[in-house]
């Protein structure tokens, strides 16, 4: 058989595979004659992305997020809702291309002012991470493979935890806009679009956990520290019914910063990655 007709066939399988999956996964549930779209919330995410040199390959990405979210008695920047703390050891094999595997934390706050239920609860996660850059001028992209396995629960008082896995792509520019380099006094924009997919036996349907569409203005002040600023819409299917969706506005602010503890013969040049 020809490689073109081969890989023909595999589109078609993985396709039908696909199709058949997400058919049987909505077998009795009941979906809504058209999708709904709950109203818009708004979100501000503070976000801040350590990334430690401690060997000529080895890295620690250490962040942390601080997420609100609008509630009823609170609108606009809300109530906390998340606190995570996300850590990773991440190896780089080259100038373009990093990995990392690491755990997360998160915790979760109830902002339901009705709710008699627990306030708090945590979530654990395993993640692992592909990144890939490219430069396109004087510009740079980036491809970033994210899988997440995650342990959540609920806030009623007996809710178990439920296993869901995460697969994630995004596809992100970062474009000088008073340089023709990524340097030091350099202001950016940075655009950007996430697909995050979910899978797990208590997902039936809901197989779009969230679409992301991102926009940033950032700055470079030196090699160690970035600071940046975005607006960013998103929507996904709701893990009840696939059929009804969520929709955010959320602004985040940024801080990216990157200290080298090594000796200075021992470093190597600069790596591109960020968040």
């Amino acid at each position: 058989m020809k490689q073109h007709n081969y890989r023909s066939l595999c589109f078609v399988m993985l396709f039908t595979l696909l199709v058949s999956w997400v058919a049987q996964a909505q077998e009795g549930e009941v979906l809504p004659e058209e999708s709904t779209f709950k109203d818009p919330k708004t979100r501000v995410w503070f976000n801040t992305y350590g990334l430690i040199r401690i060997s000529p390959r080895l890295f620690w990405d250490a962040q942390t997020h601080f997420r609100f979210e609008e509630t009823e008695a609170t609108p606009f920047i809300g109530q906390i809702g998340q606190i995570y703390n996300r850590h990773a050891i991440g190896y780089i094999y080259s100038k373009n291309i990093n990995f990392s595997l690491g755990g997360v934390l998160r915790v979760n706050f109830n902002t339901d002012e009705s709710s008699e239920d627990q306030n708090v609860v945590p979530e654990w996660r395993i993640w692992h991470q592909y990144q890939f850059a490219m430069p396109l001028y004087s510009a740079m992209i980036y491809h970033r493979i994210r899988i997440e396995h995650r342990w959540t629960r609920g806030f009623a008082e007996e809710s178990d935890f439920i296993f869901r896995n995460r697969w994630r792509y995004m596809l992100r520019a970062k474009v000088p806009l008073n340089s023709t380099k990524l340097e030091p006094g350099t202001m950016y924009v940075s655009p950007e679009a996430e697909l995050i997919m979910q899978s797990g036996k208590e997902v039936v349907g809901s197989v779009m956990e969230d679409l992301r569409l991102t926009t940033t203005l950032g700055y470079i002040l030196n090699p160690r520290l970035q600071i940046a600023a975005g607006l960013m819409y998103s929507q996904g299917q709701t893990l009840q019914n696939a059929g009804n969706f969520n929709q955010n506005w959320t602004i985040r602010f940024h801080v990216y910063f990157s200290p080298d503890i090594r000796k200075v013969k021992d470093k190597l040049p600069a790596i591109h990655f960020t968040d």
